[in-house]
């Protein structure tokens, strides 16, 4: 255990974590300096440490003369589609293996989780030839269906080890008064697995939300672009390096998951300690 009850101990503790500290956030404060720095004096030779003369035409362009709420409506879109749909399959699954025994249950669970060992560009590089012969390439099903697979695994484990901790006496008890199954589950455990779920849903949308080589491959129309590869395409390209738009609308684009942090912060923190139930 951490022993600060001297003063040099104290001292040491907190230049770490101020060290620690700056680290993290270092890189938000500059994209929020240099969002609100005029052109002039975001490309002058010697950096300035703040801006001298504040402005919001960055944020202003980015989403009157850019495509920003094409990008974000995009984004939201295929990012809320995928962490609904993994939210509700890595449930079903994930109480599946818990509470049910079946042969090759392990097995199964085992190889999907194993899928995670493979580099996502090699995964990339098998999906890409199958959705050209399904029809699903440049199309946000197919986009969805990317996310789905690869967070899929780790979503059901989660999930699984929280269900893992609920006690069989609940289920029994219920089952020994004629409920059903799909009603024990329904209107027993799911009310009191609300935290892992939202977990799970987080997890699965910030995957797809932050996700650049799987739609930068899959999705080649500008209209159909989510918010990684556009901002990217839009702002730094072979033609065009605008850092002051591409901080500023790297801003807005980040709001959706500070916002659902925000507000959500209290189911994801109980989800992550998930297992205490009684």
């Amino acid at each position: 255990m951490l022993d600060l009850s001297t003063t040099k101990a104290k001292l040491v503790f907190f230049a770490v974590a101020a060290a620690i500290g700056f680290f993290l956030f270092f890189p938000v404060y500059w994209t929020v300096i240099s969002a609100l720095k005029s052109d002039n004096e975001l490309y002058q030779i010697v950096p300035t440490a703040y801006p001298h003369a504040p402005t919001l035409d960055h944020f202003k362009t980015a989403l009157t003369e850019g495509q920003l709420p094409k990008l974000l409506g995009n984004s939201l879109f295929v990012s809320l589609s995928s962490a609904a749909f993994n939210a509700t399959l890595a449930t079903y699954a994930g109480y599946s293996f818990a509470k049910y025994r079946y042969f090759g249950r392990k097995p199964v669970m085992m190889f999907m989780l194993s899928a995670q060992m493979f580099p996502f560009g090699l995964l990339l590089i098998t999906i890409y030839p199958m959705y050209v012969e399904w029809g699903l390439l440049d199309t946000r099903l197919g986009l969805i269906l990317s996310y789905i697979v690869f967070a899929l695994p780790v979503a059901t484990y989660m999930i699984y080890s929280y269900f893992s901790q609920v006690p069989n006496e609940l289920i029994e008890a219920a089952r020994a008064d004629g409920a059903s199954d799909l009603r024990i589950f329904h209107t027993i455990v799911l009310p009191i697995s609300i935290p892992p779920i939202v977990t799970v849903f987080l997890y699965s949308f910030m995957w797809s939300w932050n996700d650049l080589l799987y739609s930068l491959t899959l999705i080649v129309s500008d209209d159909k672009r989510t918010v990684a590869p556009g901002l990217l395409l839009t702002y730094l390209n072979e033609t065009n390096a605008d850092w002051g738009g591409a901080m500023a609308a790297s801003l807005m684009a980040a709001t959706p998951v500070i916002l659902g942090f925000m507000f959500l912060q209290r189911f994801f923190i109980q989800g992550v300690t998930a297992g205490a139930v009684k």
